[in-house]
């Protein structure tokens, strides 16, 4: 009989285990600082189930009680919502008694022919090889689940909870009366209700993985959504920064020439010297990068008074005069996300090192956008591989290192990298829509961002741009 009570402990043991690694899947929060915490739901149960086992003659009952506790202490140790502190327990149920043990009870009848039970201390008990064999499978399935959702961060909504919990509860009931039948009535299990709880369990499964699925699309609609907001909301400022400009400038050559007039009057020196210095305060505007796109002119002047305000050494050599394929939108997108990059990095840098050189125009067949920063060392910044996450002091513009659409990898000091990437992501998708590459690479201290478009063959032509 010991044999079999060494099982029960050991077979307890990985079921807390299976709960620890479901909690760690699922939950990100503790309530208290103390590190033990993170494992005392687990421990706890453990604690619950030895005790509930031995101690008390309640046999599947205990299973309510167990499946109560559960979700209270995970609840108690873990800041969580209730439908979810649901869903983990269900998930943990499943993995660790009704799947491991339905499906090894089903495969050992299949193999001895129906003789699954030892006779021990007067009363039928299953054999001590199916025992073993389902905490094998139990292990089996957590390696599996655990590849599935090690990086679960999706939000369940209540309702797909409530769906799914209709797939558990068939299945838990059925599984209760099963192991109803075999503790308290001891009347042996039942092969029909050991296969209704696999088929169940399944069912059960599938139903969450299509919750789960649902719930990334869900997510990726929603940051779809918030992406094209963000463009639609930099084209908007950049169109009212056009139209600002354009009266702007307009004012600016009359009072130029009306100070011109003024200073080269018969009036007083002091009227001739506050007009030229009227005049060389709005000199400003003259000091204009004509790139031969009026909206990229916006933008560019927009980021070279950035650029001067944070005292970055700010270069722009742009021949757009004959490219007129790529929509004002993505102009903002390619241009604006990019140079915001530049000048969030080199504000890290000490004033003599902030540079940034902006080359774009014409190459052969090809449309080039070279950014060039200064930037911290990458032994520096923090390595980040295959995700978009999003700068915590200016979330519209991050960047990343990688090259075309395959393994990304970036360096970024940035704290919140949940949404760190919409600004690389934007440029990219930019320049895939006209069949181009965005790429990046940092070395010595040197951040560089290309975007090469190919030119459509009626645009095409020979261009000087270097």
């Amino acid at each position: 009989m010991w044999v079999y009570n060494l099982l029960d402990v050991v077979s307890t043991l990985t079921e807390a285990f299976v709960l620890y690694v479901l909690i760690k899947c699922f939950c990100r929060q503790l309530r208290f600082r103390v590190r033990i915490s993170a494992m005392m739901p687990s421990l706890l149960y453990f604690v619950a189930t030895v005790f509930l086992t031995f101690f008390t003659d309640l046999g599947a009952l205990k299973l309510f009680l167990l499946f109560g506790v559960s979700i209270l202490l995970i609840n108690i140790y873990y800041v969580i919502s209730f439908h979810e502190s649901l869903i983990i327990v269900e998930l943990f149920y499943l993995l660790a008694s009704m799947l491991p043990e339905s499906v090894g009870i089903s495969i050992a009848t299949l193999f001895c022919e129906g003789n699954i039970m030892d006779t021990v201390g007067g009363g039928a008990i299953l054999k001590w090889q199916i025992y073993i064999f389902s905490i094998l499978l139990r292990c089996v399935f957590l390696a599996i689940a655990y590849a599935l959702l090690q990086n679960f961060h999706y939000r369940i909504h209540p309702k797909d909870v409530a769906i799914t919990s209709i797939g558990f509860l068939l299945g838990f009931a059925a599984n209760f009366v099963d192991i109803y039948s075999y503790l308290n009535l001891e009347n042996g299990n039942s092969l029909i209700l050991t296969l209704a709880t696999t088929l169940l369990s399944v069912y059960f499964v599938v139903q969450f993985l299509y919750t789960k699925n649902v719930s990334y699309l869900r997510e990726q609609e929603q940051r779809d959504k918030m992406q094209i907001a963000q463009l639609q909301q930099q084209y908007a400022y950049y169109q009212n920064k056009l139209k600002d400009e354009e009266r702007i400038r307009s004012i600016y050559h009359d009072m130029k020439n009306h100070l011109l007039v003024l200073e080269g009057s018969q009036g007083t020196d002091a009227t001739r010297q506050m007009a030229q210095q009227l005049r060389s305060q709005i000199a400003d505007y003259e000091d204009y990068v004509h790139t031969g796109n009026a909206f990229l002119d916006i933008i560019i002047k927009d980021k070279a008074e950035k650029a001067r305000e944070k005292e970055i050494d700010f270069s722009a050599f742009i021949d757009f005069g004959d490219v007129d394929f790529i929509e004002p939108l993505d102009i903002s997108t390619l241009f604006g996300n990019g140079i915001d990059n530049a000048i969030e990095a080199c504000e890290k840098l000490p004033r003599e090192e902030r540079m940034i050189t902006v080359k774009a125009g014409k190459v052969r067949d090809f449309v080039s956008i070279v950014i060039e920063n200064n930037c911290a060392k990458a032994g520096n910044c923090q390595k980040i591989e295959n995700g978009d996450h999003q700068s915590e002091k200016n979330r519209n513009r991050p960047w990343e290192d990688g090259k075309g659409k395959g393994k990304s990898v970036r360096y970024t000091t940035k704290a919140d990298k949940f949404l760190h990437g919409f600004g690389i992501s934007n440029m990219k998708k930019a320049a895939e829509k006209y069949n181009g590459s965005c790429t990046t690479k940092q070395e010595d201290g040197k951040f560089t961002l290309k975007i090469l478009l190919p030119v459509p063959e009626s645009d095409s032509a020979p261009g000087v741009f270097r």
